[in-house]
């Protein structure tokens, strides 16, 4: 029996290898592009909820915030609270009912999975920036950076690390949300899975190959991630830096508890015997 089921499996690899290929060739294609769609879209976002905005000093402005963060805000409890599949089924059949835009299966796949992923980055982008000690921004407004600035060189930077995980989870949870999208028929992994299995009427045979690809490709997605995430955070061991003058001297100095004690003390010699 265990013979047969491997024979089986070794059969439909030969046959359809190609084709699960494919398969996963589009589902990584779809994952990564849109993945960084909507980390773009997240950080969008996540930027614009934490403009400052007074009411008392600046109204109309503090309006036009509250009405923008209402609208983003809409849109992200809507795209977390909802399945990717209803999303899919919406977007793709809504576009063409409503607007009479017939969207291509690739440039529809790309399109939901990024308005999807930028939904989630938005909080997590959110969560990376309030992270950040309030003193960087206190600090970067007392130079005379802007808000943008301030944003672009200072907080996103350091944000950036702290959210990398949950940006290579973004991408792992795409990879294998992708087969959602054969509602709307994207050929990706799990729809070339669906047709071997119905064509050889083998579905444990061909499911078993499909989740074995689906596992290679999460599993050295999330290495090379980790990788990427030791490369940010830099070596473990630190050098003083002293070829500036103003670092050497800093670096260099040395408080003399002696002389500290005995500008206190003066008889603190005497009693230490002249030590």
């Amino acid at each position: 029996m265990k013979t047969n089921f491997w024979m089986s499996i070794a059969n439909i690899w030969a046959e359809y290898g190609p084709s699960f290929l494919r398969g996963a060739g589009m589902t990584m294609l779809i994952a990564v592009i849109s993945t960084a769609i909507g980390c773009l879209i997240g950080f969008g976002v996540g930027i614009v909820q934490t403009i400052p905005a007074d009411r008392r000093e600046q109204p109309v402005r503090w309006w036009i915030m509250r009405v923008v963060r209402f609208v983003l805000g809409a849109y992200v409890e809507i795209f977390r609270g909802t399945p990717m599949m209803v999303q899919a089924m919406f977007i793709f059949y809504g576009m063409a009912m409503l607007w009479n835009i017939h969207l291509a299966m690739l440039p529809a796949a790309l399109l939901i999975v990024s308005i999807n992923t930028g939904a989630y980055m938005a909080e997590t982008v959110r969560g990376g920036i309030l992270s950040i000690d309030c003193g960087q921004t206190e600090g970067a407004k007392a130079i005379g950076m802007t808000h943008v600035q301030t944003m672009l060189y200072v907080i996103l930077p350091q944000a950036l690390r702290n959210i990398m995980p949950q940006i290579g989870n973004n991408l792992i949870i795409n990879i294998k949300d992708t087969c959602v999208l054969s509602v709307i028929g994207t050929v990706e992994l799990f729809y070339t899975a669906k047709g071997v299995a119905g064509a050889e009427y083998a579905y444990f045979q061909a499911f078993t190959i499909t989740m074995a690809i689906y596992f290679v490709l999460t599993f050295v997605c999330s290495r090379i991630l980790r990788l990427l995430e030791n490369r940010m955070d830099g070596s473990d061991s630190y050098d003083l830096a002293t070829t500036d003058t103003l670092a050497h001297t800093s670096g260099m100095y040395s408080f003399d508890e002696k002389r500290h004690r005995s500008r206190l003390d003066p008889n603190a010699d005497i009693r230490e015997g002249g030590r």
